[in-house]
C-alpha cells in the first residue's frame, strides 16, 4: 500500500482524510477507491483541473498544490511541483530493488520486455511508458522482492538522459538500431548514441543487429543468434513457432517469429545472470502473450498476422522476414510509417521494394501506397473492400503501419495508419464466412 502519511522525499502536507492507495495514476479517468490521483501539468491542462473529478471517484489521495480533501499537498512555488515530488518519489522507492532492467531500442521494445520480464517472474511496465508513467511503476513495485522490467522509449534528445536518472537500470538493454523519430534524433548515429545512455548501469547488452553500434563500449555484450556473446542455438521456425536452445535447455514458442526468439534468447541470458534455473524460465517463455498488434497470430482458414500497433522500417523489414519465410500465399498490407523526417519516401520505397521481394501480394494504403505496394490504395476504405475480396483459404496476411494515435478515425483512414482496424475486418470475415 502507498501510504501518503509515511516518510516521503519530500517536503508535503498530508491532509488528515488522505488514506492509503493501492497505485497511483495521472489519469483521472483511472481514479477510484484503490487508486490515487497525482495533479501533474500537462501540454493543454493542468492536472489540478481534474482533482474534484478524482475525489468524486473515491480516490484514497491526491498528489497536488491544491488545498482539498484527501490531499498530499507539496508546496506551490512553481507549476512542475507535483511532478517534481512524483519523480523523487519514485527514486526512492526504486532505490528499494536489487534488480532493475530497462530496454530501449528502434523495435522490438515491448516484446523483449515482455518476454525478459517472463523469464525473470519480474514486475512490468504496461505499454503506456511516459514518465509519469513509468514513475507510478516505480512507486507501486519498487519495493517488491521481484525485478523490474522497464520499457524506455524515447523521440527527442536528452531523453534518455532523463529516463535513465529517475529508473537507473541495473542492466541496460538496446534491441536494435533503425529509423524512428528522425524528425526530433536527426540521424541513425543519433538515435544510436541517444538510446545508448541507457548503457550505463552494472550490465549492458545488446541484440545482435545493434551490437555493430556499440562494438566500440567496453562491456558492452550481445545476445541473439550468431556472432554475439550469448548466442541461441540451433533456431527452428516453422508455421507453428519458433525453438531453440540456450544453455543445453530447449525452449519452444508458439506462434513465434524470429524476433520473438530473440526477445526470448535475452530472457534466458537475464535469467542465467540472475541465478534463476533456466528450465523454468523457458517454461515460463513459452507462455508469453504478447499485447494486440506485436506479431500476434491468427491462424484459421487463413492466417493474419496483427502486427498492426506501430511501425518502422526496421520493424518492418523484420516483420517482411518472418512473413516470407511462411508457406502459403504471402500478402503484405503495409500503410505509412511516421515521424521519419525528409527521407520518408525513400525509406517508405526501400520497404516497399523489401515487400515485394518476400510477398507475393503487396498491398500499400496512404500517402506513400505506391511505394509500399504494387496495389495501392489511398484510404483505408478503399483497400478494405479489394482486399476482403481477394484474400483466400491458406493465405498468409500480415498487417503493419504506425498508429497514428492522436488522430481520429477519419485521419487515420486517411493517412493509412491505425490498421488495427484491417485487422479486424479480416477477422470478422474469415470468421464470418
Amino acid at each position: 500500500m502507498l501510504d501518503p502519511h509515511a516518510t516521503l522525499p519530500f517536503a508535503a502536507v498530508p491532509h488528515p482524510e488522505a488514506r492509503p492507495a493501492r497505485r497511483l495514476t495521472w489519469d483521472s479517468r483511472e481514479a477510484s477507491p484503490d487508486v490515487a490521483f497525482v495533479a501533474l501539468p500537462g501540454e493543454r491542462m493542468h492536472g489540478n483541473a481534474f482533482v474534484e473529478a478524482a475525489l468524486a471517484a473515491g480516490a484514497p489521495f491526491v498528489l497536488t498544490d491544491l488545498d482539498v480533501p484527501r490531499a498530499l499537498r507539496v508546496p506551490s512555488q512553481e507549476e512542475s511541483n507535483a511532478r517534481d515530488a512524483l519523480f523523487a518519489w519514485a527514486r526512492q522507492e526504486r532505490a528499494r530493488n536489487s534488480l532493475v532492467v530497462g530496454i530501449t531500442g528502434s523495435a522490438g521494445k515491448t516484446t523483449a520486455k515482455s518476454y525478459a520480464a517472463a523469464a525473470l517472474e519480474a514486475h512490468y511496465m504496461p505499454v503506456y511508458n511516459t514518465m509519469p508513467a513509468i514513475a507510478c511503476f516505480l512507486i507501486e513495485y519498487g519495493a517488491s522482492d521481484r525485478p523490474l522490467v522497464v520499457e524506455m522509449g524515447i523521440d527527442r534528445i536528452g531523453e534518455m538522459a532523463e529516463l535513465v536518472d529517475l529508473v537507473r537500470p541495473d542492466v541496460g538493454v538496446v534491441t536494435s538500431i533503425g529509423p524512428a523519430h528522425l524528425e526530433q534524433l536527426g540521424s541513425i548515429e543519433g538515435i544510436a548514441r541517444e538510446k545508448g545512455v541507457i548503457l550505463q548501469g552494472r550490465r549492458a547488452l545488446v541484440g545482435a543487429q545493434a551490437a555493430p553500434y556499440y562494438s566500440q563500449n567496453p562491456g558492452v555484450e550481445s545476445y541473439g543468434f550468431g556472432n554475439v556473446t550469448h548466442a541461441g542455438q540451433d533456431l527452428q521456425v516453422t508455421p507453428e513457432g519458433a525453438g531453440f536452445s540456450y544453455g543445453g535447455v530447449d525452449v519452444a514458442l508458439p506462434l513465434a517469429a524470429p524476433v520473438q526468439a530473440e526477445a526470448a534468447v535475452l530472457g534466458m541470458v537475464l535469467a542465467q545472470q540472475a541465478g534463476i534455473p533456466l528450465e523454468a524460465a523457458a517454461s515460463r517463455l513459452a507462455q508469453v502473450s504478447l499485447p494486440g498488434g506485436r506479431y500476434r497470430v491468427h491462424p484459421g482458414r487463413y492466417t493474419v498476422i496483427d502486427d498492426a500497433y506501430n511501425a518502422s522500417p526496421l520493424a518492418v523489414q523484420a516483420a517482411l522476414d518472418a512473413l516470407g519465410a511462411l508457406p502459403g500465399r504471402r500478402i503484405s498490407v503495409l500503410g505509412r510509417m511516421l515521424e521519419l523526417g525528409p527521407t520518408e519516401r525513400e525509406l517508405h520505397a526501400q520497404v516497399g521494394s523489401y515487400a515485394r521481394e518476400r510477398a507475393d501480394l503487396t498491398y500499400g494504403v496512404g500517402p506513400f501506397a505506391a511505394e509500399l505496394g504494387d496495389r495501392a490504395f489511398a484510404t483505408v476504405p478503399e483497400l478494405l473492400g479489394a482486399l476482403t475480396a481477394e484474400v483466400r483459404d491458406g493465405d498468409v496476411v500480415l498487417i503493419k503501419a504506425s498508429r497514428g494515435i492522436s488522430w481520429t478515425p477519419e485521419q487515420r483512414a486517411q493517412e493509412g495508419v491505425g490498421l488495427d482496424v484491417v485487422v479486424n475486418a479480416l477477422l470478422q470475415a474469415r470468421d464470418n464466412g
